[in-house]
């Protein structure tokens, strides 16, 4: 092999697995090296330089030059290196691997479907495959090997020679990722999601703003006849979402958050030393601002950062009046001796 076909062989593995090719020079000269000292059983002090640009290979150590050329290697020492060298691209295939997607951690990647590793899904992106595992899918979700998948990178790291790539579909981002998708205005970043809160496989409340005052923020998302929403529902295999209006004053993000319920804002009391919120509603509005198991004030209350708690008239009154009934009456131990208070006619007697 002359220098030309080592530079262009340089090249062709550069191109096909995606190594820098210093990574592909630095390899091929250690991998040289030990087949050289292996063969001549020279010293450690043994330097194998290749020309980046000539391909020309110089072997030298502290007593000077060493004229070889590699088809005198033999085959043992020829193998030797060939399993360096294979070590060496496997590594670097790896960093390189890793740090693309690293880079990409919280983007939506698109795969399909390969094998079942034990509790893993295994999901096919290309160049490499993701583990989906049970704890990042959405229960009552079934896939078969050759569906498509979507997913979030949950995270990245290495594994040995290989990286593990870990995607869910439970993250509240992957709904953030997914209008991203079909609304344009948000990738335009013209609407911005303040905040997204889910339960997975059950509802979504997402808050949202716009930069234009022209633009209906909840109506974009919406889309025409529901159609960009229908298609986030749709990816998400029927979970509800409720899209609200953000605010900043807390009062109006609380009384957008218990939606569908109709909140008035005269009757939210906020506490600021406990971070908590009592929220009045008519009883015909109870249930709807609680939701199926509380899973609506739940929500809402993750969406505010505070804690909500939904009363009605008379329960509001009911606890005001013990709360005032606990405070106004001291409480004796029973066994207590009770009390003498002298007043001044006692006093006087």
């Amino acid at each position: 092999m002359n220098h030309e076909e080592f530079l262009r062989l340089v090249d062709v593995i550069h191109r096909d697995k995606d190594i820098p090719k210093e990574h592909i020079f630095e390899g091929l000269e250690q991998a040289i090296g030990m087949a050289v000292k292996k063969r001549l059983g020279v010293g450690e002090d043994l330097i194998v330089t290749i020309g980046r640009n000539t391909g020309e290979i110089v072997i030298e150590d502290d007593e000077g030059e060493y004229e070889f050329e590699l088809a005198e290697l033999g085959r043992i020492a020829a193998q030797a290196c060939k399993q360096v060298m294979l070590m060496k691209f496997r590594e670097s295939e790896r960093d390189s691997l890793f740090d693309e997607f690293e880079a990409r951690v919280g983007e939506l990647v698109t795969g399909s479907v390969q094998r079942f590793d034990g509790d893993n899904m295994v999901i096919n992106l290309g160049k490499v495959e993701a583990w989906l595992p049970r704890e990042e899918r959405v229960r009552g979700e079934s896939f078969s090997p050759g569906d498509r998948v979507r997913g979030i990178i949950l995270e990245v790291r290495k594994d040995g020679p290989r990286i593990r790539i870990i995607v869910s579909r439970t993250h509240p981002d992957l709904v953030r990722r997914l209008f991203e998708l079909e609304v344009p205005e948000i990738a335009d970043e013209v609407i911005d999601i303040k905040r997204v809160v889910r339960e997975p496989g059950y509802r979504t409340k997402m808050a949202v703003v716009s930069m234009d005052p022209k633009i209906d923020c909840i109506g974009a998302c919406v889309g025409v006849r529901g159609s960009r929403i229908k298609a986030v529902i749709d990816e998400l295999r029927g979970e509800r979402i409720d899209i609200i209006r953000w605010s900043d004053s807390l009062e109006t993000l609380i009384m957008n958050g218990l939606k569908p319920a109709t909140i008035h804002l005269d009757n939210i009391f906020p506490d600021i030393d406990r971070h908590a919120a009592i929220v009045i509603v008519d009883e015909d509005q109870q249930s709807l601002a609680i939701g199926k198991k509380g899973q609506n004030v739940r929500l809402a209350s993750r969406l505010c950062g505070w804690d909500i708690d939904i009363m009605t008239r008379e329960e509001f009154g009911a606890k005001t009046l013990g709360r005032n009934a606990e405070q106004s009456v001291p409480v004796k131990d029973k066994d207590e001796a009770p009390e003498v208070f002298e007043t001044e006619s006692s006093t006087e007697a």
